[in-house]
């Protein structure tokens, strides 16, 4: 395919200008055409980061991505429970649950594989074996894996009826008002930002979340939180839209730079928590995981 860079693109990037012609890809997917040589400006091969003057001849060798499988690895795994039915691992901020765009390897998927083998439901597909529910990127703490697929409906039964609750501790900027509360806002994709949420607009999901204190310092507070809803990025959202958002959280208004303390690297959300129902004798469980200690350090120097 051949496009003619117009003079009104000049001064664009040769990747913006691609994801402008190619909407239906990734723009990390045509960052990598242009990687591997499929794309020439003028005859040239040309980074990403090229600037267009605004008359090229720009040729693109479009390429489908390979497709996406679930391979075993070996990386490390923290286990802090199972049964024959359940797995409860404590994912490291960082870590994604799945392979998808943009992530091919290093997943907690590709990590359970490895240490369980074929021992894993299902159900949820050949990319998410094992897979009930997940937690963003950056934010750590504990998840439950399904090891049959029974155990993976009775679990999604439990997450769908809300029987299953989950506690995170959240550090967020702010002298926070009262001992707790309640958030009831809907959360909708932001227009402004379609990579964030949000719950300001007035419309969009029914979600509820709750928080306590736990502990105040000089201009931060530390929650505990339990959500009755599960959102994307919802407890990020909620916290962010009452004027006090997670620490590290640039995202959702955190500040980039905190004058004195070095960058946390990560947002300080931690799924510490989760009760449910063992699947197959309808015994109730309580999984704990342990702050990580860079979280620890950071708000042991406030």
């Amino acid at each position: 395919m051949t496009f003619r860079a117009q003079p009104s693109d000049a001064g664009q990037r040769l990747d913006r200008f691609l994801q402008g012609r190619f909407p239906q890809y990734s723009r990390a997917r045509i960052q990598d055409w242009i990687r591997k040589g499929r794309v020439r400006v003028d005859g040239r091969l040309e980074k990403q980061s090229y600037l267009l003057r605004g008359d090229e001849r720009i040729e693109v060798e479009p390429a489908a991505p390979e497709p996406l499988r679930a391979e075993p690895e070996p990386l490390p795994l923290v286990i802090l429970y199972q049964d024959p039915d359940v797995v409860a691992v404590d994912k490291p901020a960082g870590m994604v649950v799945h392979a998808g765009a943009g992530c091919r390897s290093g997943t907690l998927v590709n990590a359970l594989l490895y240490h369980f083998g074929e021992a894993l439901s299902t159900a949820g597909g050949e990319l998410r074996p094992g897979i009930v529910h997940r937690l963003d990127r950056y934010t750590s703490g504990v998840m439950l894996v399904a090891r049959n697929d029974t155990a993976h409906r009775r679990l999604a039964e439990q997450f769908a009826s809300r029987q299953i609750e989950k506690r995170y501790l959240a550090l967020v900027h702010g002298e926070v008002k009262g001992e707790s509360g309640r958030i009831e806002k809907p959360i909708a994709r932001d227009p402004a930002k379609r990579i964030r949420m949000t719950a300001r607009l007035g419309y969009g999901r029914p979600a509820w979340t709750e928080y306590r204190v736990l502990r105040r310092f000089g201009g931060y507070t530390l929650l505990e939180v339990k959500i009755g809803t599960g959102r994307t990025h919802q407890i990020r959202a909620h916290l962010a839209s009452i004027g006090h958002p997670i620490v590290g959280d640039r995202l959702y208004g955190a500040p980039a730079r905190i004058e004195g303390r070095a960058p946390l690297g990560r947002y300080f959300l931690h799924a510490h928590r989760i009760t449910f129902r063992q699947p197959s004798t309808g015994a109730p469980v309580t999984v704990e995981a342990p702050l990580p200690k860079e979280l620890e350090l950071w708000m042991a120097r406030l």
